[in-house]
């Protein structure tokens, strides 16, 4: 028999931690569910009664994050998964971004999580269990022209993470990056926009143009992986959601290799005393 979950999730107002917020209760698990705007969490209680503690937390304020992740603990006495899913997007050319935009940014897609993961930490120490999941994204592991601030908190976070996956393997704590390609989850509702220059209209409309509807992916069919995931008893560093991500990396990745190589003698050159 299934051994219950206890989940803490972030960004579970919306998206893709609502969504899997719901499927974790569906199964019986035990969540809190946390959101800027507790009204928005009001529905799950109605729904799942105890098995869901709402509570309010902006990431951003850390010693927030803090208390709620000990009352969290405290009201259901351990916490088995924790899933950082807050966060949105801000987009435009580099020339464009406003600085303070980006550092927000920043403070939620990556600060934000950080602090959970430090928040979660001693608890699953004592537990010697646990798993944390934080959401990338395809652009965690590819940046594209208009996008460089949102790629970059998913860059950091994915960066981090896989630190963090070397540091506690040996305490009984599992790390998985969760990377979704491109899903009708409304993220573009929460995007955040600088404001245009027109010298970037081309490039932005090109980069709009090269969004095709086969790549959008449908966010229910996701469930089942993310349940998998945390049942698994070796879960993966990171798990690709959707069909055509992959394809995308491996072009990436494949073009990132043939560039290193064949710049590879002036690399070499640029050790000075080559060892033999």
């Amino acid at each position: 028999m299934r051994e219950k979950k206890i989940w803490f999730i972030t960004g579970a107002s919306r998206g893709f931690g609502r969504l899997w917020c719901e499927a974790a209760l569906q199964r019986g698990d035990k969540v809190v569910a946390t959101a800027r705007d507790i009204a928005t969490l009001n529905v799950l209680v109605k729904s799942y009664g105890n098995l869901v503690l709402p509570l309010q937390l902006d990431v951003t304020d850390r010693q927030a994050v803090l208390d709620t992740m000990n009352q969290a603990h405290a009201h259901f006495d351990r916490i088995d998964v924790v899933l950082n899913a807050a966060g949105y997007g801000y987009m435009g050319a580099v020339e464009e971004i406003e600085f303070e935009e980006a550092k927000a940014n920043f403070e939620t897609n990556f600060f934000g999580g950080l602090s959970v993961i430090q928040a979660a930490i001693p608890l699953m120490r004592k537990q010697k269990s646990g798993h944390i999941l934080t959401v990338s994204s395809i652009g965690g592991v590819l940046s594209f022209p208009t996008g460089g601030i949102y790629t970059a908190t998913k860059f950091a976070v994915e960066a981090l993470t896989e630190a963090l996956a070397g540091e506690v393997a040996g305490l009984g704590i599992k790390v998985t990056i969760i990377e979704p390609g491109s899903f009708a989850t409304g993220f573009g509702a929460s995007t955040k926009s600088a404001p245009g220059m027109e010298i970037y209209d081309p490039v932005r409309n090109a980069i709009r143009g090269s969004f095709k509807p086969s790549d959008i992916g449908e966010p229910s069919a996701t469930t089942a992986a993310i349940m998998s995931l945390v049942d698994a008893n070796a879960p993966p560093l990171r798990l690709i959601l959707g069909a055509t991500t992959l394809p995308k990396f491996t072009a990436a990745y494949e073009s990132r290799l043939a560039e290193w190589n064949a710049w590879k003698e002036v690399s070499i050159a640029a050790h000075g005393n080559v060892p033999n």
